[in-house]
Parts: C-alpha cells; structure tokens; sequence
C-alpha cells in the first residue's frame, strides 16, 4: 500500500500534503512523517499536512514539524492546505477550516489565499526584542543588515537559551526597507533551521513594525519570495490579521507505507 502525497510551497515554505479523509495515513508514526520531511532520504519538506473532515467545519488541517511531532499554528502551511482543498473540490473560494490554534477564514483570489489569523493581545517586550505567540510562538529581533546574519547561530542561540528550550520558539530576524515594507529571515523550531519563509513568523514581525511606526498593510520580503500583512489595533487587542501570499503546487507522487516500519537493527 502507498500514500499519495502533493508537495506544495508558499513563498518556499514546503509541504508535503496528504488528503486524510479515509484515515489511510498511520497519525501516530512520528518516524514515518521524520522519514518523508528529510530532504536526503525522502521527499523533503519543512513540514507534513493531513487534511482531513470535520463535522464543523469544511476541513481540519493537522500540521507536522520535519521532527516528525506534532506542530503548533502553519501560516504559510494553513495557506497551502486552502489552496489543496479548493483543488480536492473540498471547497470554492472561501475556506472555514480548523487549524491548532483554532478557527480560521481564508479565501482564494487568482494566485493569492487570504488568510484570517487569531487576534493577539500580548506583545511582551524583552530589552529591545519583543516576544508574542501568532498561532505559533515568535522571537521578534530587529537588526540593520538581515541579509548577512547568521540565522542559524543567532536562532539557535535564543531557541535554546534558558528560557525557551523546553518549548521551543520560532525567531525572528527583522530589517526596516521602508515606510511599509520589512525584510525578514526565521529561524524554525521542529525544522531546527532557517526556512525561507515563516508565515506566522512573517505575521508576527509585521505587528511588531506596526508597533514601530509601519502602517497596515505592511509588505514583507523574505528568502522565498513577498507576503503581505493587514491588521488593526483595537485597544490593548490586534484584529482583523490576514496573512496573504502565493501557494503554489510543485508536484505529487507515492511513498510506500512500509516505510513507516522501523528497520531492524543488525
């Protein structure tokens, strides 16, 4: 038996989807999901996604780190899961789907999905650094040239700090261009490097520039390619955040199933 798969990307983010609505695909086998994220012995991805039914909703979306657990919120991850629904005929144009964190709307414009996120009411500031959770948890650092930063040493030295190893965080890299525009670079737990594109992590470094001055929308460059965010600041609360960006199909294929048992040591 194999499980067919799609690979899709938002603005180089990757993922390996999988339609799960026959409950074909072994959820528990964190070596199995392990296996087809890596990027030398299986498919390669940032992450794996089922979606799969619910009675409430058009769909649920269960999200994988490439460790093979159990991932929080995927913005970039979520858009892609719209844009394989819409192609299963799960859904048209607009999507109302359960994610980790909850509720989400998004629609599908042409090339674009729109994404509703979670409203955030909490922007802890740490030094000059802020700390806040978009679906998933971000370290937000601005800094003057992000493109000749060392990601994975400054990443992993705040992921893997006192505070944060336990749990892990997602850290954020952030450079002004313009009145409205950031460059940002992240560093992923669960993929435990830099990724090209965050989209919960691209979310969060706009509401922080949005505390610096930036108006809503704010564009966002990243390694994979651009992404806007829309907000709005309501008192001690920031509504009404869409995340929009490409998703795109890369192409799709077969893994067997035995893969997913362990191999016997010799």
């Amino acid at each position: 038996m194999a499980i067919t798969f799609y690979k899709y990307q938002g603005t180089g983010n990757d993922f390996v989807m999988v339609d799960n609505r026959k409950h074909s695909f072994p959820t528990d086998d964190e070596t199995f999901v392990k296996q087809i994220c890596d990027r030398r012995t299986g498919v390669g991805a940032d992450g794996l996604i089922l979606l799969q039914d619910h009675p409430d909703y058009d769909f649920e979306m269960v999200y994988y780190n490439a460790d093979g657990r159990l991932g929080s919120m995927c913005g970039n991850g979520a858009r892609c899961t719209v844009r394989f629904a819409r192609q299963l005929g799960v859904i048209e144009d607009v999507a109302c789907f359960l994610a980790a964190d909850g509720e989400h709307q998004a629609s599908v414009e042409r090339d674009l999905i729109q994404l509703k996120m979670n409203d955030v009411q909490q922007i802890e500031q740490i030094g000059a650094d802020f700390y806040l959770n978009t679906g998933s948890p971000h370290y937000v650092r601005f800094v003057d040239n992000v493109q000749d930063l060392d990601v994975y040493a400054e990443g992993r030295a705040v992921r893997y700090n006192e505070r944060f190893a336990a749990e892990g965080t997602n850290v954020n890299f952030v450079q002004r261009i313009s009145e409205d525009e950031i460059f940002v670079r992240t560093y992923e737990r669960g993929v435990e490097d830099e990724t090209l594109s965050c989209g919960t992590g691209v979310t969060a470094c706009a509401l922080v520039a949005g505390l610096k001055g930036l108006k809503s929308p704010v564009q966002v460059k990243t390694l994979g390619g651009e992404l806007e965010v829309t907000f709005k600041q309501d008192g001690d609360t920031i509504k009404h955040i869409n995340l929009v960006g490409p998703a795109k199909q890369v192409f799709t294929g077969s893994v067997p199933l035995q893969q997913a048992q362990p191999q016997q040591q010799l």
